[in-house]
């Protein structure tokens, strides 16, 4: 698998971001490795808080936490995904699959033994870390959830997988944010679903990056914090991974990641560990998914499920230290 390594020097004097890196090497799953970047703060006795980021960022989104965290007493442990960060990225779109994302986190956690795990995670996080809470139920102590999903293509026909896919075909390139935005507002019957508009963005559009992305969803945020999400990827090489994650999702029947995602949401009626949600209101995306997790996960029956004020889909971003407040006292309410 041909792959591109960010120098370091684009990790230098970065915001709010003063951590040394570490590694450990997964199986790439051509029969060579890759190498995982990840942030490990706070006592290395404690049980683990795994940080899971999503797309188009990096362990950065979850800075304003990671203080938080260690502070209380926490190991705190925030891996780049594959493609992402200061981890590899292998160069060809074909190359990131569904299922090849959650065996590298799969090797990534058992390398590094995680028990006792508390998971947060948001947009493709969670996608990935459900999944491995469904693979290892043992090694997860409770999970909080933010903005994320576990698609699933529930209540879709499958005769709608070939029409639909035509119809993505057939949607123009959204050029910029303001055009996906658009997209997402102004849907009509018989349209492509507005997830399509993003999936198009990301996969053709030659102004897409993840600077891009956070300037015009997260206004608030600094300039050299905004830079900060483009440093991993110095040109057009480096974003395979990033081009490649919203054409993942299996939103339609067909999908091959859809029994796999089934089989998870099983193993989840299942787990009775304390699971939490906290959703922001103001996020288009993933507004409504906490409901299922609050029907369906037993561990989420009688939790202080809560939604987030004044926050878009990056949560870390707008809310980081409410998020981390509201991690903290889940972990102190839920000894496991």
């Amino acid at each position: 698998m041909d792959f591109v390594r960010t120098p370091d020097a684009r990790f230098e004097s970065l915001p709010a971001w003063p951590y040394a890196p570490r590694y450990v090497s997964v199986a790439d799953g051509e029969g060579g490795t890759l190498r995982v970047h990840y942030v490990d703060e706070g006592p290395r006795a404690a049980a683990p808080v795994l940080c899971l980021h999503g797309q188009p960022t990096w362990s950065y989104l979850y800075r304003k936490l990671i203080p938080l965290f260690a502070a209380a007493g926490h190991r705190v442990i925030a891996p780049d995904l594959v493609g992402f960060g200061r981890s590899d990225k292998p160069t060809r779109t074909a190359d990131y699959s569904y299922a090849r994302h959650v065996a590298w986190m799969r090797a990534f956690t058992l390398a590094l033994d995680l028990r006792g795990i508390t998971l947060v995670c948001q947009d493709w996080g969670g996608l990935i870390g459900l999944r491995l809470v469904a693979e290892l139920p043992e090694r997860f102590a409770r999970v909080v959830t933010s903005n994320t999903g576990l698609p699933d293509a529930r209540g879709i026909p499958d005769a709608a997988a070939v029409p639909l896919r035509a119809l993505y075909a057939q949607l123009p390139v959204p050029k910029t944010m303001l055009e996906v935005a658009r997209g997402f507002a102004a849907t009509k019957p018989g349209a492509a679903p507005p997830f399509m508009h993003w999936q198009k963005h990301c996969a053709e559009s030659p102004a897409f990056t993840p600077g891009n992305v956070l300037r015009a969803m997260c206004p608030k945020l600094a300039p050299a914090e905004a830079a900060a999400y483009d440093a991993p990827f110095p040109d057009e090489r480096y974003v395979a991974g990033a081009r490649r994650f919203p054409t993942l999702v299996p939103i339609l029947p067909d999908d091959t990641a859809i029994p796999d995602n089934r089989r998870a949401w099983e193993a989840l009626g299942r787990f009775a560990k304390p699971f939490l949600t906290a959703f922001s209101d103001s996020d288009p995306v993933t507004k409504g998914g906490d409901a299922r997790f609050q029907a369906e996960v037993p561990g989420a029956k009688g939790q202080p499920h809560t939604i987030i004020a004044g926050a878009g889909h990056f949560v870390q971003e707008d809310a980081g230290e409410e998020l981390a407040r509201i991690t903290l006292d889940f972990i102190a309410r839920t000894p496991a």
